[in-house]
């Protein structure tokens, strides 16, 4: 797919690593380019789950990638990035909006460099005024976004979603906004650079609350796992106190699942014949249902509605998730060797089916490909490398036997 591209990722943490992590399982070869102390998820804190001296967070969007540590506040460091952006489709960074310009890495600068380089600017807000220096981490920018005042029960308290949707929604925005610099400099021979906003691409997820918003003036509320304008989509206890989520959004689907729950009469019951009456009378019909789940198991109920073919699943947990049997018929959870140790680990696979795609590789360790990048890729003597490393403008980590 995307095997002919090379792309230069100087994000760190999370969405920009995510971003990179999805072109290298695209195909594209992807160089992390991690400043003398490292990236920050690492490391990411003292309580972190560690395998093999990195941390979860880190193992989790860096697989598929070769790590080059290098000092890009130094003129030498810059001069190194400048010679692997001559041989590079793409750059993607997550620095404040000042930084690049300081750092020479603004559009302008880079062009110069390359004038077909794509160019992909993850910020967290905006890049002027006051907006332009303030953190944005992902709790901030899901408030800020109004997500979470439409996540959570009822009457209750905001919430943030479960995982970092701020952090991981910027990273699918920047991936595919990468992939369109590139396609648009193939075919006009021009670079250019496109910004991500986090804020921006939680506002843009609001899709149709926001658009109900405008034509009607009424405001979004939390609503549990209820859907607002479909009944019933919902999620229901059953008697092992398990959760069953269901939704068979219309009338075939939901004449349907009246028989197969044994209860014909609920379809032509006049408080729920039509989708705008099982609205109308929503608490009702969750009372009904309610008493129906309470006769089973979550799992006999989930087997037995998907056997006839009504929407609806068990409420999994992250160990049902991804030891689901479906998760493994996709090749969604795959185990790979640590190079070093030989330790096995499981990883999530690649969402992305196409001929020809393998697992990604197990993530690099700092600065493991450091030579063999500037070797191969800059064409760079060795005696020069080795002036680098003592200059400390550069840092070659421990290598696997296999990468060089």
């Amino acid at each position: 797919m995307l095997s002919d591209f090379r792309v230069l990722d100087l994000t760190w943490v999370l969405g920009g690593p995510f971003a990179s992590q999805l072109l290298a399982q695209l195909g594209a070869q992807v160089i992390k380019v991690e400043p003398l102390e490292g990236d920050l998820s690492r490391r990411v804190s003292s309580h972190s789950t560690v395998f093999e001296g990195d941390s979860g967070f880190f193992l989790s969007v860096n697989r598929g990638k070769s790590s080059i540590a290098l000092d890009l506040k130094s003129e030498q460091g810059r001069e190194v990035l400048y010679d692997l952006v001559r041989q590079s489709d793409a750059i993607i960074y997550g620095f404040a909006p000042d930084v690049p310009k300081r750092l020479g890495l603004d559009k302008e600068s880079l062009l110069a460099v390359n004038p077909k380089l794509a160019i992909g600017q993850l910020i967290g807000l905006h890049d002027k005024g006051p907006y332009a220096k303030a953190p944005a981490f992902d709790l901030v920018v899901q408030a800020m976004s109004g997500v979470m005042s439409i996540t959570g029960n009822k009457d209750a308290e905001p919430v943030r979603l479960g995982y970092q949707a701020a952090d991981l929604t910027g990273g699918l925005y920047l991936a595919l906004g990468c992939v369109a610099l590139m396609l648009k400099a193939l075919k006009s021979g021009h670079g250019d650079l496109l910004q991500v906003s986090l804020l921006d691409c939680q506002l843009a997820m609001l899709t149709w609350q926001a658009q109900n918003y405008f034509i009607s003036g009424v405001i979004p509320t939390a609503n549990g796992a209820r859907h607002s304008v479909i009944a019933p989509s919902d999620i229901y206890p059953c008697a092992d106190e398990q959760f069953i989520a269901l939704s068979p959004t219309g009338q075939a689907f939901w004449e349907r699942f009246c028989e197969t729950i044994g209860r014909p009469d609920l379809a032509i019951d006049p408080r729920f014949d039509h989708p705008v009456r099982r609205i109308e009378n929503v608490e009702s019909l969750t009372q009904e249902l309610n008493e129906v789940f309470q006769s089973k198991k979550a799992s006999d109920w989930a087997e037995h509605l998907f056997e006839q073919r009504v929407p609806a699943a068990l409420v999994n947990n992250i160990e049902q998730a991804t030891s689901q049997h479906l998760a493994h018929e996709r090749n969604m959870v795959e185990e790979l060797t640590h190079p070093r140790t030989q330790a096995m680990l499981r990883f999530l696979g690649n969402p992305f089916k196409f001929d020809g795609s393998e697992p990604a590789s197990y993530p690099p360790a700092f600065g493991e490909h450091t030579r063999k990048i500037l070797s191969q890729v800059c064409r760079y003597e060795a005696g020069q490398i080795d002036q680098l490393i003592q200059a400390n403008v550069i840092f070659q980590g421990e290598v696997n036997d296999q990468t060089e």
